[in-house]
């Protein structure tokens, strides 16, 4: 067994079960591409047993902290077979699940999602795609399952000295499925979706939007970054007269219409614009629009916390000019799915947007992502997805003390 040393005193994490080594804390060692490892102390102290990827800078992952643990067949198959137990008892509303996400699950880098009777994962480390075909075995033993798609096509293997790959992995059959998500359906496209096909990190939050439109007799709705129009189908489900979806994609929009049908909503009801969403809320902002409720869920702005400046300034502007463009008592969902920002940060940013906007909003609930994907204590970091439900007061604007809104 290969072993790595660490430098004196970079042991802290892995004492605190955190499953990252960094390139620049170890002293001596190495192993070939996903090869299992030994991490020890400097002084000799057994920390955890990992994946060694010699092009990250991550150089280690962990796998297990118990000295006593093997890393073997067994080994995933228990992995495995744990992380969808535990899904299956969550009781969630819905037959697309995530059933193993990454080190919240023990198993770095490693992203399956269940749809209906088919399975779509991601290897995004040197680590899993060592394990890659024992991994597929246990994923089908534990679900059941006979279909297996690989979208291992994300910007991390690059990061990793991985090439991308995607196709049948177990299996084969058409890559156009649909799922049901609480009472309504929806479809996705394996092969060319975002990630695995589909954002089921929003599932619970979509139901709120439906409630809270339910709630407040909400009319007009703006759904931006709308992507297949999840949280459109939501709100014309809550009782919505009329949705407005921008999305850059047009293939994606044509989706959200097509969502509208499926569920046997007016399409009258849906408006689908192909625009920047930051360029259509300007312009919506200088028609005098305004809108009941409002959804920003734009794309990973800060992927790392080296990115989080630039991307604070992008949700900044967006969420001055969302706010400017509610109506008094409207809601704004506001999200970020950015590692690179905290939940503490995001909301020091929407609250210097209300600044700007002399809007005063109340923070009705903080958002999250569904329980199938939620964190282990031990790694923050895959805490990604937040977000704040906001209402606008009453009041046209924020109090008069409050600075002048500055230039966009």
């Amino acid at each position: 067994m290969k072993v790595i040393r660490l430098r004196e005193g970079r042991e802290r994490s892995l004492l605190k079960q955190h499953p990252w080594v960094f390139e620049s804390s170890i002293q001596r060692g190495g192993g070939d591409a996903g090869e299992t490892v030994r991490v020890e102390a400097a002084d000799g102290r057994f920390l955890a047993w990992g994946a060694f990827s010699p092009a990250s800078a991550i150089r280690v992952r962990a796998w297990s902290f118990d000295e006593a643990e093997r890393i073997d067949r067994a080994f995933f198959e228990r992995r495995v077979l744990a992380a969808v137990a535990w899904r299956a008892g969550l009781g969630l509303q819905s037959d697309g699940q995530r059933l193993v996400h990454g080190e919240a699950d023990g198993l770095p880098g490693l992203v399956v999602d269940r749809y209906g009777d088919t399975l779509c994962a991601q290897f995004g480390t040197a680590g899993v795609e060592r394990w890659r075909e024992v991994i597929a075995d246990a994923l089908l033993a534990a679900t059941g399952c006979t279909r297996l798609y690989e979208r291992s096509d994300a910007s991390v293997r690059q990061l990793e000295g991985l090439p991308e790959r995607t196709g049948w992995l177990r299996g084969e059959g058409p890559t156009e499925l649909t799922i049901t998500e609480h009472s309504w359906r929806l479809t996705l496209d394996l092969a060319s979706g975002h990630k695995t096909g589909f954002y089921l990190d929003q599932r619970d939050n979509r139901a709120r939007l439906a409630a809270l439109v339910r709630q407040h007799g909400l009319k007009t709705v703006l759904n931006c970054y709308c992507y297949t129009g999840g949280f459109t189908v939501a709100a014309l489900a809550g009782g919505a007269e009329h949705v407005t979806s921008v999305d850059s994609s047009g293939p994606a929009l044509a989706r959200v219409q097509a969502h509208v049908r499926l569920n046997g909503q007016p399409e009258s009801a849906s408006t689908v614009v192909e625009a920047d969403a930051n360029r259509f809320l300007r312009d919506s902002l200088a028609a005098g629009r305004r809108f009941d409720a409002i959804v920003l869920d734009p794309p990973k702005f800060a992927p790392t916390a080296a990115h989080a400046e630039r991307a604070a300034r992008a949700y900044k502007d967006i969420n001055r000019l969302a706010l400017q463009l509610l109506s008094p008592g409207g809601l704004l969902l506001t999200f970020s799915c950015s590692g690179g920002i905290p939940a503490d940060l995001f909301h020091k940013i929407v609250a210097g947007a209300g600044i700007d906007a002399r809007v005063d909003a109340a923070i009705v609930q903080r958002l999250e992502a569904a329980p199938d994907h939620a964190p282990t204590l031990f790694f923050p970091e895959g805490d990604y997805l937040k977000g704040l439900v906001l209402r606008r007061r009453l009041e046209n604007q924020a109090s008069s003390s409050s600075p002048p809104p500055k230039s966009a």
